[in-house]
């Protein structure tokens, strides 16, 4: 269901001004806005509000909330000056959270092993906002879900918890992020806000909450639904475009074609899109279009392209050991007795966020032929390497490798020459070039690529 908001602005002058009263209290710091959950979406959020307005930074993760409280990210996306002159309390106090009145909820949403959507962590936020939210207070959800999942979930989880009624006891909004990690071009404030509300009052509050720290401007969705589904779409889109890339690199492959130059040749029309073939991971791409066909199964359609093309994206781990497998097996080498350096394991380059790469696939692929694996990454944590794949990582590479796989094109990778990988390479040496970065390079290493 819609809502005319020009025209109930338009007619209705005095109605905005009260419309607006949150915002306005929120101006004037007679009310608080709390952030809740501070990774790589919550904490940019809340220093951003904090310039203006007091704010509330909460997080279950004691450890986490100390270094914000020392001007340290944990997710290593900001620096020290990004907490300077911010009014805002780290915290991960429950009772806290009680002296604000707009809550914004940014926590993960992940997909389970069976590629189901993993609600947990918005259920327990949605649990925490039960508890703490007063008559009159607002919430809005940041997270990725599939369209009807916060006022389906979260929002009779607040009720129940609550006592109050959604629209007369409290209001709720739909806010979808658009960070992208490691851009630092295309930050917070400078892409424009998707905004939703429960009603025109809501709506109106929420959009110029947002609009005073967004310089890029806010779109009013029409409805919660219509955000989220603006959102999950962003992502299958992509991720249905990288799955074409990668399709037509398996055939180009096998047709003894350079994909790369493939699309340097075609890129050269003004209207080709220029996607490219590669290891779709992270906590975005790679995940939102299950919540999508979530949905979808829950309506009794199955979504075909959007399945075909995450079946497409999550084979290529295992699309580039083979190529490189049977490539080393021609030139004579024993593959149990191989060893091979995989450089970067972050799910993209110059980040430290390792969730959900799928370069792990990559490794353990290569494991599976019984060949020793040396991973090198200068972004990566050793610790949350073993913790989340139970895999090593190295301080540094040797120089007695069969092949190197260049997975994640670091900054720092980006300056080796060839002569840097023949110092690592016994021969015949392999490089598997991922990313398709080194091709004018390499002229004397067998060359693989997508």
């Amino acid at each position: 269901m819609g809502y005319v908001y020009l025209s109930q602005t338009f007619f209705f002058p005095t109605l905005l001004i009260d419309m607006a009263m949150i915002f306005e209290q929120i101006q004037r710091k007679e009310k608080k806005i709390s952030l809740i959950g501070l990774g790589y979406v919550g904490l940019p959020i809340a220093l951003e509000f904090a310039k203006k307005f007091s704010v509330i930074g909460f997080d279950i993760s004691e450890k986490r909330v100390e270094m914000m409280k020392n001007h340290i990210d944990p997710s290593k996306e900001l620096d020290k000056s990004a907490f300077e002159g911010a009014d805002i309390l780290f915290t991960s106090r429950l009772d806290d959270l009680k002296n604000a009145s707009f809550h914004i909820v940014a926590v993960p949403t992940p997909i389970d092993n069976n590629k189901l959507p993993d609600l947990t962590p918005l259920v327990k936020a949605s649990e925490t906002v039960g508890k703490i939210i007063k008559k009159d207070d607002y919430v809005v959800f940041e997270s990725t879900v599939y369209p009807g999942a916060t006022e389906e979930v979260c929002i009779p989880i607040i009720e129940k918890l609550s006592g109050l009624k959604f629209g007369t006891g409290f209001k709720a909004g739909y806010s979808p992020e658009r960070i992208n990690p490691g851009d630092t071009l295309h930050t917070l404030t400078k892409v424009v806000k998707v905004v939703s509300g429960c009603d025109a009052e809501s709506l109106e509050n929420i959009a110029r909450t947002y609009e005073s720290i967004i310089t890029a401007g806010v779109h009013r969705a029409s409805s919660i639904k219509v955000a989220e589904a603006a959102k999950v779409i962003e992502n299958t889109q992509r991720d249905l475009n990288i799955a074409l890339m990668n399709e037509l690199s398996i055939i180009f492959q096998k047709v003894g074609i350079n994909t790369f130059e493939v699309l340097e040749a075609a890129g050269t029309k003004w209207n080709f899109l220029k996607f490219f073939p590669g290891l779709v991971g992270g906590h975005c791409i790679g995940v939102d279009p299950y919540y999508l066909t979530f949905k979808a199964n829950q309506l009794g359609h199955f979504a075909q392209v959007i399945t075909a093309g995450r079946a497409v994206n999550d084979q290529m781990s295992r699309f580039i050991v083979t190529e490189l497998v049977k490539a080393m097996i021609k030139s004579g080498k024993n593959i149990s007795q191989s060893k091979v350096l995989v450089m970067g394991i972050t799910f993209k380059e110059d980040v430290a966020d390792i969730r959900n790469s799928k370069v792990a696939d990559v490794i353990y692929e290569l494991q599976s032929y019984g060949i020793q694996v040396d991973i090198v990454d200068p972004h990566a944590d050793a610790h949350e390497v073993k913790e989340e794949y139970n895999l090593d990582l190295s301080d540094k590479y040797t120089d007695n490798y069969d092949a190197i796989i260049a997975a994640v094109s670091h900054k720092p990778y980006m300056q080796l020459a060839e002569a840097d990988f023949e110092k690592m390479l016994n021969k015949p040496g392999f490089i598997f070039d991922v990313k398709g970065v080194f091709r004018n390079k390499i002229k004397k290493i067998n060359y693989l690529s997508l």
